[in-house]
């Protein structure tokens, strides 16, 4: 059984307390075409038991399902625990170095419409950028900038 929002199925199985949402960049060069099993596979070779993201957002606007809601994520260093990891595929121009905001288009609504959803399901969750939490570009904006209509 599931909890609905938007055209995602949340499935509820013994769900940890989410406290944040924090919004991630992959950190691949703009228009780099990859997807959510990508980045899986990328994690494992790390050693990791799951990709680290709950939810990859590719730049088509699909939203790939990463590590389930029910385990603790591995994307922002002390936080895992009580936060849900979303990413977005690009964030560094085509030189692979310098950060992007490459968030456009059916990606930008895609991750709308997943914050919009998660925040509905989690209402005392905040929403961040990775670098609020960390010394790093990722996402490669502001998110309380970029998002401000979805904060209330």
């Amino acid at each position: 059984m599931g909890a609905r929002f938007g055209d995602y199925l949340l499935e509820t199985g013994r769900m940890r307390s989410i406290e944040k949402i924090i919004v991630h960049c992959a950190a691949t060069r703009e228009g780099q075409d990859i997807n959510t099993d990508t980045i899986r596979d990328w994690h494992l070779k790390r050693g990791w038991s799951d990709i680290g993201y709950h939810y990859v957002i590719e730049l088509d606007g699909t939203v790939g399902i990463g590590r389930p809601l029910e385990r603790s994520g591995a994307h922002t260093k002390g936080l895992n625990s009580t936060s849900i990891g979303c990413c977005y595929i690009g964030g560094v121009e085509t030189d692979g170095k310098t950060p992007k905001d490459t968030l456009h288009g059916k990606q930008l609504e895609s991750m709308e419409n997943l914050l919009r959803g998660l925040m509905a399901e989690y209402p005392d969750a905040t929403l961040h950028g990775h670098n609020e939490f960390a010394a790093k570009a990722c996402p490669s904006f502001v998110v309380a900038d970029k998002f401000k209509h979805l904060i209330v």
